[in-house]
């Protein structure tokens, strides 16, 4: 799809053209994880589970910096592209591509070295550490792909190509469900079954992935030229929310990990990980409508066109709280639904994990808007705004409840510290959203 025809379609057939494929590739995304997830925790157990929940922040921090230099490198080419200026798109692309492995090369050093410390300090027990370190060395050694996944997806969308990027994310998830399967059950590798069957069906996906270079439809050009060291501040300014939202995503499981410890133990710790995985399915939800918007906004606000600009957030927003209310409706009416999905639990873990839902599913209709304004901010490239949100619901706002909460709520205090992260943060968002559409 070349420039024009974001600018120039109707919104409501652009919007959706991109939604679908968006949606298909950031839930088989999540399904990487939730194949770990669901063999791990009925063939291995609960303190298996609750091992793969201490680990998982580390595959946040890899998927996290692929997408700070693929969304903020692809968002400034789009822009570029939208005023004309295609050999600047090109130097977007090319340097974000250098950053990245750069990047990638600079992790493998460091978590290698110190990979049991890593484990220890994302909260690993004398119970879970044996699971942990059997599944982390896979990922540490496979960082490569997931570096690449996140950061090859956002380009080629922006370079007009959904579909492929869809095509690409599915057969890896397809390939890593198949192959979690076979080496966790018949081949009985445990942990580092799972690991070795994300890392495989990751890399799949950067295969397919690469041959959109190859296609007459490829308008990505490395080039050399006309680099500016401005270039690279903008790249990580307007990347940055988006690694903060991946980040956060982690930073939230280990902070909850920590207090659950203290308030709940192990057990905790497990109920944690099955909210904490049908999160994951949402936040891919609301990424995909994030994924399908961006590339429209930032080419027509490149082309300073106001009016598609406001029909994209009106449907985005419709359809976030459209997707959201799925989830926590089911959360309401039976919470118990998702503990058979992860676990055989018992008595105690049923117990403790219906009120857990019911108080933490609420949150999910305020993310889904806070995902719209994160990505709309983005997309005009008002970085600022965007990372304040991010940081507010990420870190700032859930970190503050996580621990103000329960010495007068006791353990429902832990729980409700995410719906008031994300209410807090809508309301701040919708504040700063009206004042930037009224300049």
């Amino acid at each position: 799809m070349n420039t024009n025809e974001f600018i120039q379609k109707p919104v409501k057939e652009l919007f959706f053209h991109y939604l679908i494929p968006a949606i298909c590739g950031t839930m088989v995304t999540s399904i990487y994880v939730l194949a770990d997830t669901i063999i791990i925790g009925k063939r291995l157990g609960a303190t298996a589970l609750a091992a793969l929940n201490i680990a998982l922040p580390i595959y946040n921090i890899f998927f996290g910096f692929g997408l700070l230099f693929g969304v903020g490198g692809s968002v400034l080419m789009s822009i570029a592209r939208g005023k004309g200026r295609h050999e600047e798109g090109n130097s977007f692309f090319s340097l974000s591509l250098l950053m990245n492995l750069a990047t990638w090369l600079i992790c493998m050093v460091i978590c290698v070295l110190f990979m049991e410390d890593i484990a220890i300090m994302l909260g690993g027990t004398s119970e879970t550490m044996p699971y942990i370190m059997e599944y982390i060395p896979y990922l540490i050694w496979g960082m490569g792909v997931f570096f690449f996944s996140s950061f090859l997806q956002t380009f080629i969308r922006n370079d007009g190509a959904p579909k492929l990027s869809m095509n690409g994310v599915i057969a890896g998830g397809v390939t890593n469900i198949i192959l979690d399967y076979i080496f966790v059950y018949p081949l009985n590798m445990g942990m580092k079954g799972a690991a070795l069957a994300t890392v495989i069906g990751s890399s799949l996906t950067v295969l397919i992935l690469c041959t959109h270079f190859f296609s007459p439809k490829n308008q990505l050009k490395f080039t050399l030229k006309n680099f500016s060291p401005v270039f690279l501040v903008r790249i990580l300014s307007n990347g940055f929310p988006s690694f903060v939202i991946e980040i956060a995503a982690g930073f939230t499981i280990f902070v909850f990990n920590l207090q659950l410890l203290r308030y709940l133990g192990n057990t905790g710790v497990s109920v944690y990980g099955i909210i904490s995985n049908t999160a994951i399915v949402v936040i891919s939800l609301c990424k995909g409508i994030e994924q399908a918007a961006q590339p429209i906004l930032s080419i027509n606000h490149g082309a300073g066109l106001k009016n598609r600009i406001a029909k994209v957030q009106s449907l985005s927003i419709k359809t976030s709280l459209i997707i959201c209310a799925v989830p926590v409706l089911l959360g309401l009416i039976v919470p118990n639904l998702f503990t058979y999905i992860f676990l055989t639990p018992s008595e105690e873990i049923l117990t403790l994990a219906a009120p857990a839902v019911r108080i933490y599913f609420t949150g999910f209709l305020f993310l889904g808007v806070n995902m719209v304004f994160i990505c709309y901010f983005q997309s005009v490239a008002k970085a600022l705004h965007s990372l304040i949100l991010c940081l507010l619901r990420g870190c700032i706002l859930v970190v503050a409840f996580v621990y103000l909460l329960p010495p007068f709520l006791g353990s429902s205090g832990i729980w409700m510290a995410y719906p008031a992260a994300e209410l807090a943060t809508m309301i701040i968002g919708i504040i700063l959203y009206k004042k930037d559409r009224s300049h």
